[in-house]
């Protein structure tokens, strides 16, 4: 493995080492908040803590962030791989310092929305970070399985990512709403957003299958695809075996 394809694994490696165990806790401590709230209700003594709703709103807004941070590091592998082997600044100086500016926008807008309570502030920084996602994901050199996006990772990871956004946006509205509609909102697109991560954890590990070494490209792209087939040359000999009387 040389250097662009070590760095192709810091995606899976922090979606597998940080992101997949705070999805984990988040969905824990929802359950458990829940169920104290249900237990509440109906008059009985809850035995769950009531520290299990401010936790799992402090891992929540951790959970989304981190996955709208994955995903740019998760888009910039390909975009900055494309830029670089075509020496695009060559050609298009404006479109790699559009591109450049995009992330630096991106990430600036989620941290004002992290910092955002008004509700129009809120919203602003929402749909300029998720605005970002969409632009830098539409990008050249993003694999994005198009013909199959039904089964894509790059469109499941959108979908979440811009859930999270959401889910951020919204979070002062749970607090206040007392007629509990933003939390039942909370609830539906989160329990999807659950089934995405765990489509993303099976696409991703399809595509970690699928996508070879950066040396291995030249020969492996030769092949077709759809019939599953490669060009004679590129198969392995038939091994010859050779007896040895003693």
């Amino acid at each position: 493995m040389n250097a662009s394809d070590i760095i192709s694994l810091v995606h899976p490696a922090l979606a597998v080492g940080f992101v997949f165990p705070i999805i984990g806790i988040v969905t824990y401590f929802a359950w458990q908040t829940r169920q104290r709230r249900l237990q509440t209700k109906q008059g009985h003594k809850s035995k769950i803590p009531p520290v299990v709703g401010p936790e799992h709103l402090q891992m929540g807004r951790w959970l989304s962030g981190s996955v709208v941070v994955l995903s740019l590091i998760g888009l910039a592998h390909p975009i900055f791989g494309n830029i670089i082997s075509k020496q695009l600044w060559q050609d298009n100086l404006f479109q790699v310092v559009f591109i450049v500016l995009i992330f630096i926008f991106t990430l600036v807008s989620l941290i004002f929305l992290y910092r955002g309570r008004e509700a129009k502030w809120r919203a602003l920084f929402a749909t300029l970070t998720g605005m970002g996602i969409v632009i830098l994901g539409s990008q050249e050199g993003v694999f994005r399985r198009t013909n199959e996006w039904y089964i894509s990772h790059y469109y499941y990871g959108i979908t979440v990512a811009l859930l999270m956004v959401f889910s951020l946006a919204i979070v002062e509205d749970i607090y206040k709403d007392r007629s509990l509609r933003w939390r039942y909102v909370h609830i539906i697109l989160n329990c999807v957003a659950l089934l995405l991560f765990v489509g993303q954890g099976i696409t991703g590990a399809r595509d970690l299958l699928e996508i070879p070494l950066s040396w291995q490209k030249p020969t492996v792209y030769k092949c077709d695809f759809k019939n599953k087939t490669c060009p004679q040359a590129f198969l392995p000999q038939k091994l010859e075996w050779v007896s040895f009387k003693l």
